[in-house]
């Protein structure tokens, strides 16, 4: 059984978590460190949006400060997410690694077989989508919200037909990082005001969808669930459904610094978050 490193950043800034992410790809690309699964929170609660999300076309930054949240562009793909009650998890892994397919959703699937296996721990019956249709597939390419849980992409999790976690993936040098958010309640009418839509009835309109379409942990459980639940839950579910050992890794010093900079340098800064 293959021993990976197992990092719980528990709760940091919007820069920090995607800086920590970033370098975790350097120094594994580097062979300073094996793969590595790794789990974070949010201070304080964040709107992340996806590399490619343009800004003033899809995002109400007014909202975004009148809740107080932080904001930052991810290094990945997807669409708008709300950071809040969550447990966020992120796998980084070389594309090389005897486990990893050669395609991005097969690399989903191997990947998120953990997030199947901690799901499955908590008694939820998890299962992936795999959208069939050509409706479905064309739908993923053109989504009609800027909203991550509005619909489920290939492999991530569903529960009783209802999205429950949503990950995004790139490739950088030849390592993969593939990160995303276990939600354990969420705060609807916060998330939907931090969208543009083209008019009130049209965000109504997906507001109401949105509660056929996704859901919470503690919405499926018979009682609450606890983030020390969840949190054990999925480490189990990784090493499990990725057949490893997880070792505890802390940073040293000079890793710190490294982190550091690379948030001042990129995620703290305008040019980075407000591109496009």
């Amino acid at each position: 059984m293959e021993t990976w490193y197992f990092i719980d950043s528990k709760d940091q800034s919007p820069a920090y978590n995607m800086a920590l992410d970033e370098k975790l790809m350097d120094w594994h690309r580097e062979g300073i460190i094996p793969p590595v699964v790794r789990f974070y929170g949010w201070n304080p609660p964040t709107l992340s949006v996806g590399y490619f999300q343009h800004i003033e076309k899809e995002i109400n930054m007014e909202a975004v400060k009148g809740h107080g949240l932080g904001f930052v562009r991810r290094p990945t793909g997807g669409r708008g997410v709300l950071h809040d009650d969550e447990l966020t998890y992120s796998v980084i892994v070389s594309e090389s690694h005897n486990a990893m397919p050669d395609t991005v959703t097969e690399a989903y699937r191997v990947i998120s077989q953990g997030l199947l296996e901690g799901f499955r721990n908590l008694n939820l019956q998890a299962e992936f989508s795999i959208p069939r249709s050509k409706e479905e597939k064309d739908r993923l390419k053109r989504p009609r919200s800027a909203v991550c849980f509005d619909a489920p992409s290939w492999y991530e999790m569903i529960v009783e037909g209802r999205k429950v976690a949503g990950s995004a993936q790139t490739r950088q040098k030849g390592v993969i990082l593939q990160h995303g958010s276990i939600i354990r309640s969420v705060d609807v009418d916060k998330l939907f005001d931090l969208f543009l839509y083209k008019s009130d009835r049209a965000r109504e309109r997906m507001q109401k969808g949105f509660h056929k379409k996704a859901a919470a942990i503690n919405e499926l459980t018979e009682a609450p669930v606890s983030m020390n639940d969840i949190k054990q839950a999925f480490r189990k579910g990784f090493e499990k459904g990725l057949n490893i050992h997880l070792k505890e890794f802390a940073l040293e010093a000079g890793q710190k610094e490294q982190v550091k900079a690379l948030m001042e340098k990129k995620y703290d800064s305008e040019a980075w978050n407000f591109k496009w």
